[in-house]
């Protein structure tokens, strides 16, 4: 008999550890993913959050809505999304007849995708108009950001996408005409994917990056419309719609007070394409599915909004609605990643024993826990502020906080999805499995909307030396921690320390321009010490509950290895570290005694 096809039967013992049941048997090693999991119902750090931040009624009746969407991301939008991954959209030049048509074809699986997200959810409506998910007024922003938290931890790039269709329908209401609010806005916001408008934002030129300012795109009156003339070099969701756009218009200043603000559609009133063109689509590290390209205006009729000489300025009325929906997609997928790591550890063995049992594997899972719990903070927090945003104390908490929360947490997600990868071990580096995906997606999130350079800029220069919006940000902080009764008083001192030198610290920076070299680290500084009173706060609330104390454990972690304000270093004052650690790798709620105890240890 060949020795290539004897049976099993009568194969010998060696010869049996090549067959198909001894393989299957050793692939019973290799630790699992989330996949199959309730991404909502797993996450008990959000669930125990949400009440102290969403009003009870409000709660009660989202919860289902995020419950059935989080069983969505670790089944069927798990798999959309990875063949999406797999499939990205491809641009076709021409028809058949050799007409131009630069259509976008994208896979089902993106378009039911977009189903869930716009259809199903109303994700893109629900801060903008009532009636979303039955509910009888508009959502509070806090919700709306809770559903791209969840979604993005399976899919990433087509919350682009739909959170530009809510920012740019309200720009729109704002500064359009009569008849230009009613031939879009409506339509942007519909949950009807026959009548949907989509919407894009195409800022980026080759000019300029960061420095919208430099643009070059022209607008020219021709009687009663405006033409676009140039280029426009990063289009995210490039077949929209729907676009807002920023032009000069012909014989305006230069920089960026010289620019107007404009809506562009895709066809016009008599159902003509306009006169633009995609030109290719991007070939993108991450964030595949959804279609990013380089675009050329020919003429292409669009819409003033406002005033034409302040285009920018009301451009940037909706940047803190983007950057918190950055911070959203950010602790999303931090979370995404820190449980993939922890389902790992926990079934991987090595060494004879599971992995998150080695010591040193448990200090690197609450390496990625800690910038997780922050960003699940700085997130709850911000949202909440973003309900009262016409408020003259909330504009400046949101001023400055947008852009500390979009630099600092965009960042931790790159070194979070990294850890976790390193987690999984050589399968992380593989496609079969989420943390490559996840690794690139982390990385875009750096980019869009401003990079680390720019937001830290923001946040010092501008937001702290321009406007002293630290004021309000660090009364409230001081507030809280005044509030936190139960606080042991060494503790309470040093958190107390901790905030006023981070503060302190960020005022020196911003008041000199010479200080321009520190400016990301004064912005770290700050979202550190502000997440760390969040948590100390949020566990406090949840023990005086009868809840779980852990984020008040938290709380230490970040003031000592994240705004560096140790005990001396040595293994004496590292000791705390690890029942803390068993304490917050374990399931089981932890007492405020216990809590306390190792506070002050």
């Amino acid at each position: 008999m060949n020795y290539q096809t004897r049976s099993s039967a009568f194969a010998t013992p060696t010869e049996r550890l090549a067959d198909r049941e001894a393989t299957a048997k050793r692939s019973e090693k290799l630790a699992p993913d989330c996949a199959g999991s309730n991404f909502f119902e797993i996450d008990h750090n959000l669930q125990a959050l949400l009440p102290q931040y969403v009003e009870a009624t409000l709660l009660g009746h989202i919860r289902p809505h995020l419950a059935s969407l989080g069983e969505l991301c670790g089944n069927q939008l798990y798999e959309l999304a990875d063949a999406a991954e797999r499939h990205p959209p491809v641009l076709r030049q021409r028809d058949r007849y050799g007409r131009d048509d630069e259509a976008v074809e994208y896979h089902p699986a993106y378009q039911r995708m977009e189903e869930i997200a716009y259809g199903r959810y109303g994700i893109h409506a629900m801060s903008y108009r009532p009636g979303v998910l039955g509910w009888p007024t508009k959502f509070p922003p806090i919700v709306k950001y809770a559903f791209q938290y969840l979604f993005s931890q399976t899919e990433f790039g087509l919350m682009c996408p739909v959170n530009i269709a809510g920012s740019s329908s309200e720009l729109i209401r704002r500064y359009g005409s009569d008849e230009v609010r009613d031939r879009f806005v409506g339509r942007m916001l519909s949950q009807d994917m026959d009548q949907l408008y989509r919407a894009a934002q195409f800022m980026t030129e080759k000019a300029g990056g960061s420095d919208v300012g430099a643009a070059e795109l022209v607008a020219v009156k021709d009687g009663d419309n405006w033409r676009m003339w140039g280029e426009k070099w990063f289009c995210s969701n490039v077949s929209a719609e729907v676009v807002v756009l920023l032009a000069r218009p012909e014989g305006a200043q230069a920089g960026g007070k010289g620019l107007g603000l404009f809506a562009m559609p895709k066809y016009l009133a008599d159902g003509t394409r306009n006169a633009y063109r995609i030109v290719r689509i991007k070939d993108k590290l991450g964030s595949k599915s959804m279609a990013s390209g380089e675009v050329r205006l020919e003429g292409a009729v669009a819409y003033p909004l406002g005033d034409l000489g302040r285009g920018l300025k009301q451009m940037l009325e909706m940047v803190n609605s983007s950057r918190v929906s950055h911070l959203a997609r950010a602790a999303g997928m931090m979370r995404r990643c820190l449980n993939e790591a922890m389902t790992a550890a926990r079934h991987r063995n090595a060494f004879g024993k599971a992995v998150i049992d080695h010591a040193l594997m448990r200090r690197q899972l609450l390496k990625l826990m800690v910038p997780t719990e922050q960003a699940l903070s700085a997130l709850l927090f911000t949202a909440s502020v973003s309900a009262d945003e016409d408020q003259p104390q909330a504009q400046k908490i949101l001023r400055i906080m947008t852009p500390v929360c979009k630099y600092r947490a965009c960042r931790d997600n790159v070194t979070v999805a990294t850890g976790s990868m390193e987690a999984r071990g050589g399968n992380g580096y593989i496609e079969d499995w989420p943390n490559a995906k996840l690794v690139r997606d982390a990385h875009l999130g750096v980019l869009w909307d401003g990079t680390s350079n720019i937001n830290a800029l923001d946040a010092i220069h501008r937001s702290i030396r321009k406007e002293r919006a630290d004021i309000a940000l660090n009364e409230d902080m001081q507030s809280r921690l005044k509030r936190a009764e139960g606080l042991p008083g060494q503790f309470r001192t040093r958190l107390e320390n901790g905030l006023r030198q981070a503060f302190a610290f960020a005022a020196e920076i911003a008041a000199d321009p010479d200080n321009e070299r520190f400016c990301r680290l004064a912005a770290g500084q700050l979202y550190h010490a502000v997440t760390m009173v969040l948590l100390a706060e949020e566990g406090l609330r949840a023990a005086a509950a009868g809840g779980d104390a852990r984020r008040l454990l938290l709380a230490r972690f970040v003031l000592e290895h994240r705004l560096g304000n140790n005990a001396p270093f040595n293994i004496a004052s590292l000791k705390w570290e690890e029942e803390a650690i068993d304490l917050l790798l374990g399931d089981a709620p932890i007492s405020l005694d216990k809590v306390t105890a190792l506070l002050v240890a």
